[in-house]
C-alpha cells in the first residue's frame, strides 16, 4: 500500500533553501506587522482596524481549511479557541494597535519582546509562586536595566515617547498574550494548529469589533476617510500577516526544533526597529540600540536558564 502523499511530504527532510525562506518569512513578516499597524491606524480606528483585520484573515483561513476537507470544529473547540482568541487578539493584539497611537512601532515590538521578564516576575509574585533561580534572576536584572535604559530620560526623543497609559497597556497585553498561550497549550481542547488559528481569529475579531463599537470608534467614522496608504497596510496585515505566515509557521513546527523556531522572538524587534526608522523615520540612536541589545540579551539569558532547569538531572 502506498503511503499518503501528504504524510510523505510532512516527513520528508526539507531543503536548506526551503528552511531559509521559511525563517526569512517568519522574521520579516512578523517583524514588519508592527509598522503595518502603525501605518494602518493613521486613518483607521485601532480596534476597528484590528477587528476587521482578523475577521478577514479568519474567514479566508477557515474557508480554505473547510475546502481542503477539514472537519467542522466541535462546540468545545469553538468555546476554548474563543477564550484563546479573546486573550490573544482582543487582550493583546488589539491593545497593541491602540498603544501604537502614541508608541513607535519598533519600541512597541521591543517592549513586547521583553515579556519573558514580566512572566518570570509574575510567576514569582503570584501566591505560591516559585522564586527564580540564579540564572533567571540575572536575566531579570539585566532586562530591568535594559528597560530603564530605554525608558529613562533622554533615550526616546520628545514627541515619540509613549504615554504612561500606553506603556501599561503594552505590559498588560504581554501578560494576556502569555495567559492565552498557556491556556491554549494546557487547557484548550486539542485542535489542529491552523484550525485553532482560524477559530481564534474569527472569535477574537467579533470581540474586538464589539469593543470598538462600545468605546465609540464607529461614531462619526466613515470609510471614505481612510487613506490608500492605510488600506495598503491593512491588506498586508490581513493577507500576508494573517493568512500566509501561519501555514509557514506550522510547516516550521514540523521541520525544525523549538529552540530554533523561538529565535523569531529575538529577531522581530530588530526588524521592527530598523523598518520603523528606515520607512517612517521613527527614532533610532545609540542608546536605543544598546537598550535593545540589553533587553534581548536578557531574554536569551532567561530562555537558557529555563532550558537548563527543564533538563532532567
Amino acid at each position: 500500500m502506498c503511503a499518503d502523499p501528504e504524510a510523505r511530504a510532512a516527513t520528508a527532510r526539507p531543503s536548506r533553501t526551503a528552511l531559509v525562506l521559511a525563517f526569512a518569512t517568519i522574521y520579516l513578516v512578523w517583524g514588519s506587522t508592527y509598522l503595518g499597524i502603525r501605518i494602518a491606524i493613521a486613518s483607521l480606528p485601532p480596534f476597528l482596524m484590528a477587528g476587521l483585520r482578523f475577521l478577514v484573515s479568519g474567514v479566508v483561513l477557515f474557508a480554505f481549511l473547510l475546502g481542503r476537507g477539514a472537519a467542522w470544529p466541535t462546540a468545545r473547540q469553538w468555546r476554548d479557541q474563543a477564550i484563546v482568541g479573546l486573550l490573544l487578539l482582543l487582550g493583546s493584539n488589539a491593545v497593541v494597535s491602540w498603544a501604537e497611537l502614541t508608541t513607535p512601532s519598533g519600541i512597541a515590538c521591543l517592549l513586547l519582546g521583553g515579556s519573558p521578564i514580566v512572566v518570570v516576575l509574575m510567576d514569582w509574585l503570584r501566591p505560591g509562586g516559585q522564586r527564580p533561580g540564579f540564572g533567571l534572576t540575572i536575566g531579570v536584572l539585566v532586562g530591568v536595566a535594559g528597560l530603564a535604559l530605554l525608558l529613562g530620560p533622554g533615550a526616546i526623543p520628545a514627541g515619540y515617547r509613549p504615554s504612561t497609559l500606553a506603556l501599561l497597556a503594552l505590559l498588560a497585553s504581554s501578560v494576556l498574550w502569555w495567559a492565552g498561550s498557556l491556556y491554549g497549550k494546557h487547557r484548550a481542547a486539542r485542535t489542529p494548529l491552523l484550525m485553532a488559528s482560524a477559530l481564534q481569529m474569527l472569535c477574537g475579531s467579533v470581540s474586538i469589533l464589539l469593543t470598538s463599537g462600545l468605546i465609540g470608534e464607529w461614531s462619526g467614522f466613515h470609510f471614505a476617510q481612510v487613506t490608500a496608504r492605510s488600506w495598503l497596510a491593512f491588506s498586508y496585515l490581513a493577507g500576508v500577516g494573517g493568512v500566509v505566515v501561519f501555514p509557514v509557521y506550522t510547516w516550521l513546527l514540523e521541520h525544525t526544533t523549538p529552540a530554533k523556531l523561538a529565535t523569531f522572538a529575538y529577531v522581530n524587534p530588530v526588524v521592527a526597529i530598523f523598518l520603523g526608522w528606515a520607512l517612517v523615520g521613527e527614532p533610532l540612536n545609540g542608546r536605543i540600540l544598546v537598550a535593545a541589545a540589553v533587553i534581548l540579551g536578557a531574554v536569551v539569558l532567561i530562555s537558557a536558564a529555563r532550558q537548563r532547569t527543564a533538563v532532567p538531572k
